[in-house]
């Protein structure tokens, strides 16, 4: 074999070994971060971010409160000072944490202290749960300019996270279950109690009269 055939060869050999090397790495786990946010009624919530690109999980729990072993009876039977929050899990390279404040805060009724919508009590009121000064510099940046774009008080807490509770299996993806509930229209698939509970409510009525053509997750 000649001289060049034979530095052609190892020069193909060691391209091979250095596509092997780099293959052969593993893969760095895609970064994440998360917020949660109380926005009245955690079904609602949860369907409305598991539709937003770069959302990869919704959380329906509880925050705040005094409550460790939350459920759902104990929170709107009591006065434990909980929330009916969400955690978010995203990829903030698809989005960032001040646009889901932003489209959080055009999602409900910031105004109403007393709760959303026909949910009524301190389970349903809304709020930023913060971990870190960071995140409470952006949640307070996006309240005081949804309260521009609004051009009224805005009510909503931005509070430091202290406990989270992830809810019972059945609250998870409540929106799109397929079992079949008993409600006052009869029997029927869960996700038709939901989305009959929903317009029932009255919760996108009042977002769109409220933010118009500016509220996300209202078909227009």
């Amino acid at each position: 074999m000649s001289r060049f055939h034979t530095l052609k060869a190892g020069l193909l050999a060691l391209l091979i070994v250095a596509g092997f090397t780099v293959q052969g790495k593993p893969a760095h786990a895609a970064e994440t971060e998360t917020i949660i946010v109380a926005g009245g009624c955690f079904w609602c919530v949860e369907s409305d971010f598991e539709r937003v690109t770069g959302v990869i999980d919704v959380i329906s729990g509880y925050a705040s409160g005094t409550l460790l072993d939350a459920t759902y009876t104990k929170d709107t039977n009591k006065r434990s000072g909980r929330y009916e929050a969400v955690q978010i899990k995203f990829d903030p390279n698809l989005v960032t944490r001040a646009q889901l404040y932003h489209l959080y805060f055009r999602s409900i009724d910031p105004t109403d202290a007393g709760g959303q919508f026909c949910d009524r009590g301190e389970t349903y009121r809304t709020a930023i749960f913060v971990q870190d000064d960071a995140q409470s510099k952006e949640a307070v940046a996006a309240k005081h300019e949804a309260q521009s774009a609004l051009g009224r008080d805005i009510v909503t807490r931005v509070i430091r996270a202290k406990t989270f509770s992830k809810a019972q299996s059945h609250h998870q993806d409540y929106y799109k279950g397929s079992n079949l509930v008993v409600t006052r229209f009869g029997t029927i698939k869960q996700s038709d109690a939901y989305k009959r509970y929903r317009k029932g409510c009255g919760r996108d009525a009042r977002v769109q009269q409220l933010w118009g053509k500016n509220a996300p997750f209202v078909s227009h």
